[in-house]
């Protein structure tokens, strides 16, 4: 029930999530009683329950701790969304201290520094895919860390002057009654970006890139995003590994890196929060990588500059 109210909803994202913790909480049950369950309530899921989840996942399968993470945390919204609707009684929450809980995993700063966004911005591509994938990183990194959805339903309405304004996607659903705008400045590249692989058609309500269609869906649309991220970065790797850049790097690292180099050049959390539409300092704070020891040198020997 919870994914298809997700999927009518359009939180697609959300509802697969959903799926892939269904999926693997039945292959626990197939494996601790052999047979798949008709149904699983949730009196059933004790703190007892949830640990040999963990430790079959864990010990068993080999998962990561934040696979672990995803997926309780998903049974732990089911729960909550049942006390809130008075569906169960909040005694048999099986979450929090002396019960049982959710794996804490400590976030890696995802972002390149100064010199390693230099190193790729400087790659030459060895093919149109690479050249592609490239522009639309740096496009994403250039307009605040824009998330790859939010490019994709960039509409020429949106853009103004030398500004793109938009709502992210990722808020609409969640925030509605703190709706913030987002404001991207463009510059010369982020233009030339637009010039290049924009669509020739710039009615106001038309997508300023033909990554979807008005045709299509809301669930192919999805569908087409996360296409157009894989797109983006599997040939964003060969261009990465080819220059000495970590090959880890992806659309994610796009956000992390612009808000890590803006506050390395001087702007204040604050204002980076803001570029972000961050709801909370907090969260800001989580996206950014430090300070390169450069840095610190210069600071130590300036301190004593009185």
């Amino acid at each position: 029930i919870a994914i298809d109210k997700l999927k009518e909803l359009k939180q697609f994202g959300t509802a697969s999530n959903y799926e892939l913790s269904l999926k693997s909480l039945k292959n626990f049950i197939v494996f601790t009683k052999g047979k798949e369950p008709k149904q699983l309530l949730l009196p059933e899921i004790t703190p007892d329950w949830l640990k040999r989840y963990e430790a079959y996942m864990i010990d068993t399968l080999k998962r990561t701790r934040t696979t672990v993470s995803m997926y309780v945390r998903v049974v732990r919204t089911i729960f909550n969304n049942a006390i809130a609707e008075k569906e169960i009684d909040p005694e048999i929450y099986p979450f929090g201290k002396r019960k049982y809980e959710v794996p804490s995993v400590k976030k890696v700063k995802k972002a390149l520094d100064k010199s390693q966004l230099k190193l790729l911005y400087d790659a030459k591509p060895l093919t149109i895919e690479q050249e592609k994938a490239k522009a639309f990183w740096f496009f994403s990194y250039a307009c605040n860390g824009m998330n790859i959805k939010d490019i994709a339903f960039l509409r020429w309405e949106n853009l103004e002057e030398d500004k793109l304004y938009f709502f992210r996607a990722k808020t609409i659903n969640t925030s509605k009654a703190d709706l913030k705008q987002v404001t991207a400045y463009l510059n010369d590249f982020t233009n030339s970006v637009i010039n290049k692989y924009g669509n020739k058609s710039k009615k106001p309500k038309d997508f300023i890139f033909p990554i979807l269609s008005e045709d299509n869906t809301d669930e192919v649309n999805h569908t087409k995003v996360k296409n157009f991220t894989r797109f983006i970065n599997q040939n964003l790797k060969k261009l990465a590994i080819a220059n000495g850049v970590p090959d880890t790097v992806s659309t994610y690292w796009a956000r992390h890196s612009f808000a890590t180099n803006a506050i390395r050049n001087g702007a204040s959390m604050e204002f980076v929060s803001e570029a972000l539409s961050h709801s909370n300092m907090k969260t800001t704070q989580g996206y950014f990588a430090g300070f390169e020891d450069g840095d610190k040198k210069e600071l130590m020997k300036r301190i004593m500059e009185f």
